[in-house]
């Protein structure tokens, strides 16, 4: 823990991590989906007065901004582009960044990280934070992570509700009509997010019916989705779940890991499960109706390969 010493100018910046429920993939194509905050990992960055030049500190790397290895470049122009935008030299701070989310695991690590370091550079500048001036100097920093980004990732993990996304839209809060549990497990191995989205590009060149068609598909699904959790429908949104992880395998964006525990969690009572962010990797999700059944369906996951498991509970909250 940072303690700056009294007097000191300090920034501080909070996100946490996402899940997208539904839709993944098909959002790169403008179709429909629906993300949840999952508070239970999050970021914090913190920016000190420091003489200098712009100093770095976490747990990967430790020195001067300019230093940065080439896997933090999307942070280093984020910062860069947000002296620009404060008019302002990049000099006289330390940023120290923390995080518990894991990276490449489609849990939204480099957006939360990148949503935290911009919220905290606007406090230690004292500066208004204008909702889309944040997600362009955001999505400077998602660029270098992931190519040409739908912007569902900082668009999820800057929101404190659930979110229906389309690209190029602004998201909006979703209605949760009954409250549920939402278990995310780890399968050990980073997703090949890009790997998955340029294998889908290339279904979509050598059998654009069949890709169009899943894509199609998916984000029907979503718009079911959406009236599940409305009217509180958990079982039939468990169901839509199972249905698009069939597309997403049918689309090669799953893989033997992810189905294994997928299957584990379907044994063990969940509603519905599937593969969450870019697949290939990564994580799986799955969701039940109470606590008791959350609990078992993650010891069941840890006992049959997950390498780390939560649960959170998905409040019920009605937007009037």
């Amino acid at each position: 823990m940072i303690h700056p010493p009294v007097n000191s100018k300090r920034g501080v910046g909070f996100a946490h991590s996402k899940i997208i429920l539904i839709g993944e993939h098909a959002v790169v194509y403008g179709k429909p989906a629906i993300a949840l905050p999952f508070p239970k990992l999050s970021a914090k960055v913190e920016v000190l007065e420091e003489k200098g030049d712009v100093y770095i500190e976490n747990e990967r790397f430790s020195g001067l901004m300019a230093h940065m290895p080439t896997e933090m470049e999307g942070l280093k122009a984020c910062i860069k582009e947000t002296f620009r935008t404060f008019q302002r030299e990049p000099k006289d701070i330390k940023i120290v960044i923390q995080s518990d989310i894991p990276m490449g695991k489609g849990l939204g690590s480099s957006a939360a990280i990148a949503v935290a370091l911009v919220k905290a550079m606007y406090s230690y500048f004292k500066k208004s934070a204008n909702y889309d001036e944040m997600m362009r100097l955001v999505e400077v920093a998602e660029t270098f992570a992931h190519g040409t980004p739908s912007g569902i990732d900082m668009a999820a993990t800057s929101w404190d509700d659930p979110i229906w996304f389309m690209k190029g839209k602004k998201p909006e809060p979703i209605e949760i009509g009954k409250e549920f549990y939402l278990v995310v497990a780890d399968t050990g191995r980073v997703g090949k997010t890009r790997q998955a989205v340029e294998g889908i590009r290339e279904i979509l060149k050598t059998n654009g019916d069949k890709a169009k068609a899943a894509l199609e598909t998916l984000g029907s699904y979503s718009f079911k989705a959406r009236e599940c959790l409305r009217n509180g429908d958990i079982k039939l949104l468990g169901s839509l779940l199972d249905l698009a992880q069939k597309e997403l395998d049918n689309l090669g964006v799953s893989d033997d890991g992810i189905n294994h525990l997928v299957r584990i969690a379907k044994l063990a009572g969940a509603f519905g499960a599937k593969l969450t962010g870019g697949g290939r990797g990564g994580c799986i999700i799955a969701i039940s109706a109470a606590k008791e059944k959350a609990e078992e369906i993650c010891r069941q996951l840890k006992e049959n390969g997950a390498e780390a498991t939560w649960y959170i509970e998905v409040k019920k909250n009605i937007f009037s």
